[in-house]
């Protein structure tokens, strides 16, 4: 049986096209999946599909930007 690996803040950057600020932003506010691993956040990419799925990453804020550009 294979498990699925836990990526890093950068990996989950790189999946969703997205700034590294925008995933700690989503983390506090948006309820990102995320565990903290000592100082590290650690996530599963089919959690995070499954939030972006149900429309966790959608804004609600006109300040969040999203990340989009930048990176």
């Amino acid at each position: 049986m294979s498990t699925e690996p836990w990526v890093s803040v950068e990996d989950v950057a790189k999946h969703l096209s997205v700034a590294k600020d925008s995933v700690y932003r989503w983390i506090e506010h948006k309820a990102l999946p995320a565990h903290k691993v000592g100082r590290l956040w650690k996530f599963k990419l089919s959690e995070v599909d499954d939030w972006v799925r149900v429309g966790g990453a959608g804004s609600d804020d006109p300040d969040d930007q999203g990340g989009e550009g930048q990176g």
